[in-house]
């Protein structure tokens, strides 16, 4: 389960006006974790919101991505950011992953499922495709709710260039917010037409790529950060990360 906490910012007078935006996904990580139990209360959830920091984020087996798997090797939390560069607005577009799916794992365009004889189809390998990407971007572009379903509908090309199939029983979904002061709303009406400045449109194609790249980063992320783990009798292999540099030399994506 992935959470996202969001904060909108008005004005009151002088004074800004904080209202809580509560919104959570989730993805089925049965298996590694016993999701039947309902171990998650409310405690742990307020505990989570009040540990809550602006340090750099953990990736791997941590938090929601302890008990996900992915193209067949344990799977986990991945972040990635993209900067642009001054003359096409010096934004960021931050990504969030929790990993959980299937698909012939890809990296760099180097087909590292298949060197490594893990992927969807291959008969002896006894693995789902299933399980859901819960994936959250993050912008401090000014973009209206239409460019921001826009920005979430590329987040999803970065999930196919890791190899991601979309599968059937794989709900893969994208959370796009931005954090541009331009858009927050005044508590108080002081006018019935509420002027707001958004980018245009002819503007947005640099932040589809920020976010194709950083999504497809942050996944990769994921599984150079998550470790073999077991519990309740399944086991979920870490990606062997130096078999797959190994690999990305062949193909020619790494220097010897």
């Amino acid at each position: 389960m992935e959470g996202v906490i969001s904060y909108t910012l008005s004005q009151k007078g002088n004074e800004q006006v904080r209202s809580v935006n509560a919104l959570v996904g989730e993805t089925n990580d049965g298996g590694l974790n016993d999701i039947r139990s309902r171990p998650v209360r409310p405690e742990h959830a307020l505990a989570a919101i009040q540990s809550a920091t602006d340090t750099a984020v953990q990736e791997g087996n941590i938090g929601a991505g302890t008990g996900t798997r992915c193209f067949g090797f344990k799977g986990g939390i991945g972040t990635a950011s993209r900067l642009l560069p001054p003359k096409l607005g010096g934004y960021t577009v931050g990504v969030l992953v929790q990993t959980n799916f299937g698909g012939v794992l890809s990296i760099g365009g180097v087909p590292v499922g298949e060197e490594l004889g893990r992927f969807y189809l291959k008969e002896q390998l006894d693995y789902s495709p299933d399980g859901s990407c819960m994936m959250v971007v993050a912008t401090d572009a000014p973009l209206d709710a239409r460019n921001l379903k826009r920005l979430a509908q590329r987040a999803m090309l970065g999930l196919a260039r890791t190899g991601g199939i979309a599968s059937n029983g794989s709900g893969d979904y994208v959370i796009a917010f931005s954090t541009a002061p331009g858009l927050r709303i005044p508590h108080r009406m002081e006018r019935a037409a509420l002027a707001q400045e958004v980018l245009h449109n002819d503007a947005v194609s640099p932040l589809f790529l920020a976010v194709i790249e950083a999504t497809e980063e942050a996944i990769i992320n994921s599984l150079f950060a998550a470790k073999t783990m077991e519990a309740n009798g399944v086991r979920a292999e870490e990606l062997p990360v130096e078999q797959v540099l190994e690999i990305m030399k062949k193909y020619g994506r790494l220097k010897h």
